[in-house]
């Protein structure tokens, strides 16, 4: 059985994004950022799921959890703000977040969450 680990990452002080993660690699991934032990490969990135999630009910779209890794750098076709994203989810795969590929720059991992 594979665990199952649910994280927050903020753009904004305003803005809380919930994902889950349920690669134990990527589990431990994200705790070291938390923990300060990785300090490069520390940004968010994944596919757009165009529904809502229960563990994030704040959006009306979710990271594919076998999508997502954590970055230093990325293209900035890939880059948008969350709120942005929710405005704009309908364009979301075409020109905007081509492949529904969502690399916010400024995303900050701030906490594991337990639900």
């Amino acid at each position: 059985m594979s665990e199952t680990a649910y994280f927050t990452f903020m753009q904004r002080p305003d803005q809380e994004f919930i994902f889950q993660l349920t690669d134990p690699k990527k589990i431990q991934e994200a705790r070291d950022i938390l923990a300060g032990k990785e300090r490069e490969r520390v940004h968010v990135m994944g596919r757009v799921q165009k529904s809502k999630a229960p563990y994030n009910p704040a959006w009306s779209y979710h990271l594919d959890p076998a999508t997502i890794s954590f970055f230093s750098m990325a293209i900035e076709v890939c880059d948008a703000d969350m709120g942005y994203v929710e405005d704009h989810l309908d364009e979301a795969g075409g020109a905007f977040l081509p492949g529904c590929h969502w690399c916010p720059w400024n995303s900050k991992l701030v906490r594991e969450v337990t639900l």
